[in-house]
């Protein structure tokens, strides 16, 4: 009797790793293109849904030609030591349904166990993740950076930095060697975006001055749908990367959704306690995603207690960083149009360390490597405190490869196409780049209520949609 699938595919593991990766894709489109268009200036909304989309688009053709065998493929020999586990052999995966095999990603010393689903399922999976990146940093460029040189930038930076760094992390590598834990992205995908965007931001130069003194959102209604698909859709961020429908995924999506509640109480207790006075919807989201950020390297590795303790401890260090430390030094001369290095390369580099501490033995390992029940992974409070030190030389190597190979990439952009817009097109914006708005504008409207009113007091002047009360007869 035919059966629509191989014997050793299981419906199960291929159902949960196709819809955490549909959960995870979601959270750039539309997550992050709502989330940014409620967050920028009207005038900017259709360029910043723009460039998400296309640079998803552009992530999706380089993985499947070659970057995907970069991150997850046999180890290219370029050389002794550490170059030889630098990056894997770069090829296409694009294969017919006949020739797809059980999913598994080789390592140096050997292969991981087989997953339970076939290539193209660990290939979309994986490329959901390499798609969200470069949408993260486009959060530090808004309101300047040139379409045309983001979408030469876009796969540059995903061929050369984020494929290595997946390698040396997560494809079996130098740092996966030597013992480096990275669960999800805390380090591959969100310090690395963390840097990368503030090393783009100092390289293009600041946003127009009024548009930096215009810091109200266009639409915080925008803002929460945005972020709620972010929180959701984090259960497959964290979720699926144990790679089986296991009991590590479920304590994985539990472990987010602790350490996120965390991190979301704590800001808004710093907000509501401090010089700020007032507890903001902007700032909830704010601890919101530095508590999904910091629990990302950790979910599978750490118990209840040190998911929440992560969360804690992170957003308490990044409402300092967001709020006190980009006034100073460097970080006051870099306009980093939605603080990007802090919500996500501080909070992911504390997360990185984070686990360093709490990694519980106890936790099930995810990948099925030593006993049922005991994971390799043992953090400093379980009496192995190296872990810390691998886990901050294994953050220090995608801080310094992020920010040198960004800094390259985009001076080698230069010399094709101008990184920043002119001025006459900072002025104008949508309709200057794409001659599109996300909306007619006010004087082309027929009907607007007198009644448009909006209570500023109590939530430190926030506002939906922040226009000014019009009549009909104003017009």
């Amino acid at each position: 009797m035919l059966v629509p699938y191989a014997s050793w595919l299981h419906p199960g593991d291929n159902s949960w790793q196709l819809t955490a990766a549909t959960l995870v894709g979601l959270m750039s489109i539309p997550g992050l293109a709502v989330l940014y268009g409620g967050l920028v200036q009207k005038k900017w909304v259709v360029n910043t849904m723009m460039m998400a989309f296309s640079a998803f688009s552009a992530v999706l053709v380089v993985w499947v030609l070659w970057a995907f065998k970069m991150g997850f493929g046999v180890p290219a020999n370029l050389g002794p030591g550490m170059l030889g586990s630098f990056v894997g052999h770069p090829g296409p995966v694009i294969n017919s349904l006949s020739e797809q095999g059980q999913a598994q990603i080789p390592l140096l010393n050997g292969l991981m166990p087989k997953f339970r689903f076939p290539e193209s399922s660990l290939v979309y999976f994986q490329f959901v993740f390499a798609g969200i990146a470069p949408l993260l940093f486009l959060g530090s460029v808004l309101g300047r950076m040139s379409f045309r040189a983001w979408m030469i930038f876009v796969p540059l930076w995903s061929t050369f930095v984020y494929a290595v760094d997946a390698f040396l992390i997560w494809g079996g590598g130098y740092f996966a060697a030597k013992g480096g834990l990275d669960y999800s992205g805390g380090y591959v995908i969100h310090l690395s975006a963390g840097i990368t965007g503030f090393v783009a931001a100092a390289v293009i130069g600041p946003r127009l001055r009024k548009d930096r003194e215009t810091t109200a959102p266009t639409n915080l209604l925008l803002v929460a749908v945005g972020a709620g698909i972010l929180w959701l859709g984090w259960n497959g961020f964290n979720g699926g990367d144990p790679y089986f429908a296991s009991a590590d995924a479920s304590a994985a999506v539990l472990n987010t959704n602790m350490a996120t509640a965390a991190a979301l109480l704590t800001w808004v207790f710093m907000d509501a306690f401090s010089h700020i006075k007032k507890p903001t919807f902007l700032g909830a989201v704010n601890g919101m995603i530095v508590g999904l950020v910091a629990i990302t390297p950790a979910a599978g590795y750490v118990n209840g207690y040190g998911a929440i303790a992560i969360g804690f401890i992170a957003s308490f260090v990044v409402w300092f960083s967001f709020n006190k430390l980009s006034q100073r030094w460097f970080f006051a001369k870099v306009d980093d149009a939605l603080g990007v290095v802090h919500t996500h390369g501080v909070a992911g580099l504390m997360g990185g360390l984070l686990t360093g501490v709490f990694a519980d033995p106890k936790m099930i390992e995810y990948l099925g490597v030593g006993k049922v029940g005991s994971s390799s992974a043992k953090g400093l409070i379980y009496g192995h405190p190296w872990q810390v030190v691998i886990q901050l030389y294994t953050g220090l190597w995608v801080i310094g490869w992020s920010a040198l190979m960004t800094f390259i990439l985009l001076r080698l952009v230069k010399l094709i196409t101008p990184l920043r817009m002119d001025e006459e097109t900072l002025e104008i914006g949508d309709l200057a780049i794409h001659g599109e708005q996300v909306e007619p504008s006010e004087t082309a409207r027929r009907v607007i209520p007198a009644a448009y009113e909006y209570d500023q007091v109590g939530h430190g002047g926030e506002q939906d949609t922040p226009v000014k009360t019009m009549k009909v007869e104003e017009l």
